[in-house]
Order: structure tokens, then sequence, then C-alpha cells
């Protein structure tokens, strides 16, 4: 295997040196390659440090601009510089564990294993952040439930298979030629949640494969400035976010017509359920009167309605 690690950098000089380096320990990793997104901090040296001390497998870029263009931007100007034959990611206040592709290694020897994810754990970075974040994340995995078919992924993400889980981009290693069905491969529009919406599509294109999931295979980095931790300890409203996320999956499915109607229509169903969680009371309740009269599935179903009561 020829892995290209792909690890957008903002604002991570603590981390940075970390991640990197669980990256170098195995032979499979051909190249680490880092965009620097213009960090408030001196992530830029720390990284041109890391570029000194391993001239041969790290390799650092910046924005043409030399600007801030979010992680999405980051991670496909990274693609676009690969020349692995696989492409893993690792965000900058991540690391990888000494198990990461133990199942990759394998399951790729069957052509038709496009991609493989994996479970990841946490590591709380101090004391103040384990104090204020633990009763969230506590020590559980992050993973998919059970070994699913690959034609199932993409339903499952979703919420359509029911407890199915759910796996980040930390644990997904997957054939560079898949990615190439993709187009962008991230969508720049989302700060947030960019990588959800590029796993619900990679899962949609390509063939992807259960490796291990009932242990780390990588460590989430949880810190106090890390911000989409804040979305999910409700620092952020979750619905401000999410409501974007999937205002961009449904625009996505309505333009592609091999989506099953029976999942347009979920995505759609979805997408409103957040709209009606993110309007102001009265609007709110304007939403739900007018569609248990237009839609009642969509507003009595606890697989919507979850996400507004």
């Amino acid at each position: 295997m020829k892995i290209s690690v792909i690890t957008p950098v903002y604002n991570a000089e603590k981390y940075i040196t970390q991640a990197v380096e669980s990256a170098l320990q195995f032979e499979d990793v051909f190249e680490v390659i880092l965009v620097e997104d213009k960090s408030p901090d001196n992530a830029l040296e720390v990284c041109e440090e890391l570029v000194k001390k391993y001239p041969n497998r790290v390799k650092l870029f910046q924005h043409p601009d030399k600007g801030n263009h979010g992680a999405g931007a980051s991670r496909n100007l990274a693609i676009s510089k690969a020349t692995g034959d696989f492409i893993a990611f690792l965000d900058a206040d991540d690391i990888y564990l000494p198990n990461r592709f133990d199942a990759e290694r394998e399951l790729f020897k069957t052509p038709e294993v496009e991609g493989v994810y994996g479970a990841i754990g946490v590591h709380y970075y101090s004391e103040k952040a384990k104090e204020q974040y633990y009763p969230i994340f506590g020590n559980r995995l992050t993973t998919v439930y059970k070994k699913h078919a690959p034609e199932d992924v993409f339903p499952g993400q979703l919420g359509m298979r029911g407890s199915f889980g759910l796996f980040s981009i930390d644990g997904l290693t997957v054939r560079k030629s898949a990615i190439e069905k993709l187009h962008p491969v991230m969508k720049t529009s989302l700060r947030l949640h960019q990588d959800t919406e590029f796993l619900f599509r990679l899962s949609f294109y390509a063939k992807l494969y259960p490796g291990i999931l009932d242990q780390a295979v990588a460590l989430r980095g949880v810190h106090e400035n890390n911000r989409i931790t804040q979305v999910d300890s409700g620092k952020i409203k979750p619905s401000s976010t999410r409501v974007l996320l999937w205002r961009v999956v449904d625009q996505w499915a309505k333009t592609e017509p091999s989506i099953p109607s029976e999942i347009r229509l979920h995505i759609k169903r979805m997408h409103r359920s957040w709209e009606i969680a993110n309007a102001p009371f009265i609007k709110k309740w304007g939403m739900i009167l007018k569609y248990l009269v237009l839609d009642y599935k969509s507003i009595r179903s606890g697989l919507y309605n979850i996400n507004f009561r």
C-alpha cells in the first residue's frame, strides 16, 4: 500500500507534531500532506520544522493566496497534491494508533473494496477538557455497531437502517480512484460537517467495507477550542449547523437521478426537520402544523421529530 495522509492544519501548533509522527510510524504511509490554513498561532513554523525533519515524507502547502479557506478546501488541495494510491485522513489534533491499517492491508487485496472504515476513540488533551467533555464523550468508541454490506452504508449513515452508528473520517482509508468519483471532493460552502457530507456522497458512489469496529484505530483529540466539540456539547446550537449540512445534502440529492426516490424523500424530510428545529418559536409551530397536514409522517415519525421536539 502507498498511502497519502491528508491533514488540514489550523491553530494546531500544540498538536500537529504528535499527529504527523503517529502517521509516520507506518511504512505504508508514503507521505503526509499538510495544508496550513493561515493559522493565528505558530502552526506554520511547526509544519516547516516537520518538513525539515522528515523531508522525504512530509509535504507542506498553503492556499495560493495564503489565506484561510477552511478544512474542506484544505483537504481538496491536499488530495490534488497526493501521489499515493490510497488516501487516509488525519485531523491535526488527532492521532493514529498502531493498528490503524491492519484491516486495510488485507481488505484492499480485493479490488472491489474501494474504502475501509474503522472505529475511533477519544483522547483528552487536558484535565480541563476532560472535565468539560467527559460527560458527553466518555471513553466511547465512534463506530458502526455491526458489519454491513457496502450497499447499506449510505442509507445507514442517513439514519435509514435503525441503530447504525457512525464512523469518522479519521478512521477511513479509500482508494484515490474512488475519491475521484466525487466532484468536488469536499463541499467548501460548509465550514462545519463538510466531512460528514463527504462521507454521505462517498458511501453512495463507492463500495465501503468495515474494518476494525470493536477497538479504536485512531483517537479524536478533545480540547477546549475544538469547534466541532463545541457543537457536540451544545455550546453552538446544533440545528444552526445541521440545517446547513442537510440543505447541501438535499440539493445534491435533487440533482442525482440515481438516488432511489424513498431515500430522496428521507433526505428532504431530514432537511425540513432541521429547518423546523432552527426556526423561531412561532414559525416553528406554524411549520409543524403545516406539515402535519401535508406530510404527516415527517412530523409524527420519531426519525424526524427527534431533531425538533
